[in-house]
């Protein structure tokens, strides 16, 4: 896949990193650590820090929270030398790339619902079958949709049946290199370090496209990371794993490796990561009781 950046005149020397939130909720201290880690990262080397608003989940994604981003980083003392990238603005981009994939015959319209998908494993694990679980503890997707004739997949789709779009992960994998890898800066959630070995086959047949949407966040985060010339991916732990699959979309889609940096995450004093949808303390009620930015970048374990 050959991506046009979106600047121009970029030095390949310079170390560039990026915040990329979405906007549908308040940032909390969580993402203020990441934020003030890419932000010190950039500072220190003389790089580039980028924001990016990874906004397409468009029944969540809210312009008053985008809004209270931008001030929340303002606030904490953070700039960026050019315009956010909107990825509701780019849904073209990741329909040329997951079209790319479906030229290579590694993709397929997934027509079951949740429902039904949970309803086949249930019954499949009642007669004795371990069903196996991503990293995040979810079943993979069944092999039902993915044995489908052509036929049947485009009278389905003709038919306007609701589908999303996934990888064949078996397909995928098939003539790929055995040791896939990633330059891990950082660390896992284990202590993890170097070159990590990519295990994408631990994640399934996992969606690359939703119904409503052209791209998940799989996708669009590796599409994006190319397109602004990411050089260091600087990010929490709860998304080490992840990497596995990004690492393959690199791969098929022949575009640039960054290094990566995984960081601790941000918790509670029950050990539960902060979430904006449990209504954890946002950086905007903590500015309203009086905290400063040196506050802030204390309690989120940087200082």
């Amino acid at each position: 896949m050959q991506v046009a950046t979106t600047t121009t005149n970029r030095d390949p020397d310079v170390e560039t990193v990026r915040f990329a939130p979405s906007p549908n909720g308040l940032l909390h201290l969580g993402h203020a650590r990441s934020a003030l880690l890419n932000w010190g990262f950039a500072k220190d080397r003389g790089g580039r820090f980028l924001l990016r608003i990874e906004d397409i989940d468009t029944t969540r994604a809210r312009p008053e929270f985008e809004q209270a981003i931008l001030e929340d980083l303002d606030w904490l003392g953070i700039a960026w030398p050019e315009p956010p990238r909107r990825q509701s603005d780019h849904f073209g981009t990741y329909r040329e790339a997951l079209a790319e994939l479906g030229k290579l015959g590694l993709i397929y319209p997934a027509f079951m619902s949740r429902a039904e998908a949970a309803g086949h494993i249930r019954d499949a694990e009642a007669g004795g079958r371990i069903w196996p679980r991503d990293p995040d503890g979810a079943p993979h997707y069944p092999e039902t949709d993915r044995n489908l004739g052509e036929p049947e997949r485009q009278r389905r789709i003709e038919r306007g049946d609701p589908h999303t779009w996934r990888i064949d992960m078996g397909a995928a994998l098939n003539g790929l290199p055995a040791n896939l890898t990633w330059r891990e800066t950082g660390s896992g959630p284990a202590g993890e370090t170097g070159r990590i070995t990519a295990d994408p086959a631990a994640w399934g047949d996992v969606v690359l496209a939703r119904r409503d949407v052209p791209s998940s966040y799989h996708l669009a985060v590796t599409v994006d990371d190319a397109l602004q010339d990411i050089t260091t991916v600087i990010r929490g732990h709860d998304l080490f794993a992840a990497t596995s699959v990004h690492r393959l979309l690199q791969t098929l889609l022949g575009l640039p490796e960054p290094t990566y940096l995984h960081h601790d995450l941000v918790r509670d004093e029950t050990g539960r990561k902060l979430s904006k949808s449990d209504g954890d303390v946002s950086l905007a009620s903590l500015r309203q009781k009086g905290l400063g930015p040196e506050d802030i970048a204390r309690l989120a374990g940087l200082n």
